[in-house]
């Protein structure tokens, strides 16, 4: 296999993105999240240098890339502190999805609005008792004539609020077989019967989460995403870039929180010399960085081989690196924290409220238990137990 260590122009970009991200970094993003804001100044000065629309085509005002080069954006943010969770759902979801598989309308209608950055889209798949089981979901599409009729409800969508559409999983019927098969659909924010409400978290951060209702929101026949009978393809085009992002995320939040430790651990003294210099303190931060580096490797490989146009290879290496990452996040956030002891939990330091976030990258888009279970029956063979 090609390799997938990162080419010179990867190189330059990482270096890019992370003297953007120094230059707002943690202190920006606590700033906006304690004033109830969103980053709209780091997302536009992004946008205006082409970061946010990297993986989109040329042809639509995109950077012609993939999601390797946006995952580096992602990556470099978040280890600057200030990561834009929304570029996980806008370019890299519903912009590739639009990409892949839009009409032509839809391609010059959002692509390159949400490669600059002025428009931004939202996705919509997790129901309340659907869990990460997509075949569960109960949102509905039927037709009434040339329209669709979309009815249903869903949960912990993020950045509804301001995002211009959302792009909706629902599930119609299938004329030849009479069974349900998943749909997407844009739905814009104004649509009548499209409704939010904002839940009360006790994470943090500038994206709000929110639960949807559609009753009975009508749609044109354009407002369908691709061909109805191809879903489950459109769907894990979007589901396999939302898994490499979502790695970026968290290694990116890892390696944030292991820099301030480094650091504090090379100044702190306590006896005669540094902390950083016991090997209680520097070997449990010498193997979290291993581990944040085994992660970026795999998801460099699932993002390798969604832009190769592996899609069941991209699947399987997709969940493994966003499995790996989510582990060396939280260990090297829980690592990092315990490194400043008191100081951990101290506003100065900002590392008290990655506890709380490192742990989405466990939890969320899909838990690692579902992805244990993808590896044990896709890639081992085992027998399915769900």
């Amino acid at each position: 296999m090609t390799t997938v260590l990162e080419t010179d122009e990867h190189k330059a970009l990482r270096a890019a993105v992370a003297a953007l991200g120094t230059r707002y970094g943690r202190e920006y993003l606590t700033k906006v999240i304690a004033a109830g804001a969103h980053p709209d100044e780091l997302w536009s000065e992004a946008a205006k240098l082409g970061y946010l629309g990297v993986n989109l085509p040329e042809a639509y005002g995109g950077g012609g890339g993939g999601i390797a080069e946006l995952s580096i954006v992602l990556e470099e943010l978040g280890a600057a502190g200030c990561p834009l969770l929304m570029m996980v759902v806008s370019p890299a979801i519903c912009g590739t999805v639009i990409a892949r598989f839009g009409t032509a309308d839809q391609k010059q209608d959002w692509l390159p609005a949400l490669a600059d950055g002025t428009r931004t889209m939202a996705f919509g798949i997790t129901e309340p008792d659907a869990g990460s089981n997509s075949h569960r979901i109960t949102t509905t599409a039927r037709r009434d004539g040339t329209d669709w009729i979309l009815t249903g409800r869903k949960v912990f969508i993020s950045g509804v609020d301001i995002a211009d559409a959302t792009l909706i999983v629902g599930r119609a019927e299938d004329a030849r077989t009479g069974k349900l098969k998943p749909c997407l659909f844009i739905v814009p924010r104004d649509a009548p019967g499209f409704e939010r409400r904002q839940i009360d978290m006790e994470l943090h951060g500038a994206e709000k989460q929110f639960e949807l209702t559609l009753d009975d929101v009508r749609l044109p026949a354009e407002a369908l995403v691709g061909d109805e009978d191809a879903g489950l393809l459109q769907l894990f085009a979007g589901l396999n870039p939302e898994r490499i992002m979502t790695a970026a995320f968290a290694i990116g939040m890892g390696r944030y929180a292991l820099s301030r430790a480094i650091t504090y651990a090379r100044e702190r003294t306590v006896w005669r010399d540094p902390i950083g210099a016991h090997q209680a303190i520097a070997h449990p931060l010498a193997q979290a960085h291993i581990e944040l580096e085994l992660a970026r490797l795999m998801m460099q490989k699932a993002a390798f081989l969604y832009d190769s146009g592996d899609d069941a290879g991209a699947g399987e290496a997709a969940n493994m690196a966003k499995y790996a990452a989510g582990e060396a996040c939280v260990k090297a956030v829980d690592q990092s924290v315990h490194t400043l002891g008191g100081n951990g939990l101290t506003g100065e330091f900002g590392l008290a409220s990655l506890i709380t976030a490192s742990r989405v990258a466990r939890i969320a888009p899909v838990s690692r238990e579902m992805i244990l279970n993808y590896v044990s029956h896709q890639t081992l063979g085992l027998p399915k137990s769900y």
